[in-house]
């Protein structure tokens, strides 16, 4: 079956394509950078800088943020793409991409979860300082009013 089709929707179907292909580029490059983020992350955690670790969670929320919007234009898109791409020939370009990104979202994922892992240990670790430090002789006697045996304060503002 031979199809004629009009140069107005050939030159949608090539429009469609094209930014379709960028926004495929543009999810990957941002799946890049929250990798390096990560990867730079796992660093961070083990020197144990809490405003540090802070400022990547907050750089890593605004990444997440951005590949969740991207991703709401790409399944759109990429029902349109499947839409005008007949009988399912598929764009060698298009499936490198997707195929890219699929593994680019695995490394991904790994890193997290070990990211994950090392700021659960390293919690684990703060945890058990802060119950040394709350046994310790000197600060229990701080803890104590100069009334006598009343206790005034029970907890330490970490965070500052």
């Amino acid at each position: 079956m031979n199809t004629v089709i009009s140069q107005t929707e050939l030159t949608q179907r090539v429009a469609i394509l094209k930014r379709f292909k960028e926004l495929l580029r543009q999810q990957r490059e941002r799946f890049r950078n929250y990798l390096a983020l990560l990867e730079n992350q796992e660093a961070v955690i083990g020197s144990g800088s809490g405003e540090a670790i802070l400022a990547h969670v907050e750089l890593e929320e605004q990444i997440v943020t951005d590949i969740f919007s991207i991703q709401k234009v790409i399944n759109p898109l990429e029902d349109m793409y499947r839409a005008i791409t007949p009988n399912n020939l598929a764009d060698d370009e298009i499936s490198i991409l997707k195929t890219s990104l699929e593994d680019m979202k695995v490394q991904v994922q790994t890193q997290s979860a070990k990211n994950r892992e090392l700021l659960s240990v390293r919690m684990a670790s703060i945890r058990t300082e802060m119950d040394t430090l709350k046994e310790h002789p000197i600060l229990q006697n701080m803890q104590r009013s100069v009334y006598g045996n009343t206790v005034t304060a029970s907890l330490i503002d970490v965070q500052g």
